[in-house]
């Protein structure tokens, strides 16, 4: 890995943390920079997760004043993208580059498509409402949403955001506090299968996950 090699990864790092802090989408640059380097698909895929991690956390705990009103409520949330999250890494670990390889270009035409609508999907603030959490088509919408995660995550946090504004109540702060907590859940479950599964490219991870963390405070 050259000087400049480790700058870019930085510097895409950053932004995937801001990016994502503030709506989703970070993916496109962290697994698109890591696929630029060199990495295998599915090994940028799983260093990609692995690198989020951080930013989610630091995200979280700026959102923090937000969360903590309504935290018992979204237990059940966790729980669904815990196995959602799980379903999705491990799918994703039975496919070999190749295979993975003939996917990407529709999956992130799929992603580039919520993404680019993501402004009609995000929830429209409600002022005064509190949020309520946990209904059977929350746990559904956020089941499937974690699958989607754990297998690739490019879009999902626009994906979430979209979700959760159809499934609960509350204004955009508190879904998006919502949005990144439930985010560390999957992204913490796709880091112990990918790692078990040996398929994380930890130089690029340990260069972008200072950036990632950065970006996620800032966002």
């Amino acid at each position: 890995m050259t000087l400049l090699s480790a700058l870019m990864l930085f510097v895409a790092g950053v932004l995937t943390g801001m990016i994502n802090a503030v709506a989703g989408g970070g993916t496109f640059l962290s697994f698109g920079a890591l696929t630029l380097v060199g990495i295998p698909p599915v090994v940028a895929n799983a260093t990609s997760s692995i690198t989020q991690f951080p930013g989610y956390i630091t995200s979280t705990l700026a959102y923090w004043d937000d969360f903590k009103t309504f935290w018992r409520g979204a237990i059940a949330l966790a729980v669904a993208s815990i196995v959602g999250s799980l379903l999705g890494a491990w799918i994703l670990l039975q496919l070999d580059n190749p295979q993975f390889r003939s996917l990407v270009p529709w999956l992130l035409l799929a992603a580039t498509a919520l993404f680019a609508a993501g402004p009609y999907l995000k929830p429209k603030p409600k002022p005064g409402q509190e949020a309520a959490v946990g209904s059977v088509f929350g746990l559904l919408m956020q089941f499937v949403t974690a699958i989607y995660g754990g297998f690739f995550g490019a879009g999902m946090g626009v994906m979430m955001l979209a979700s959760l504004g159809l499934s609960q109540a509350g204004d955009y702060h508190r879904l998006n506090a919502l949005k990144n907590r439930l985010a560390v859940v999957i992204a913490a479950v796709a880091i112990v299968v990918f790692v078990s599964g040996g398929v994380v490219s930890w130089p690029q991870a340990v260069v972008m996950i200072p950036g990632v963390a950065l970006g996620g405070w800032s966002g």
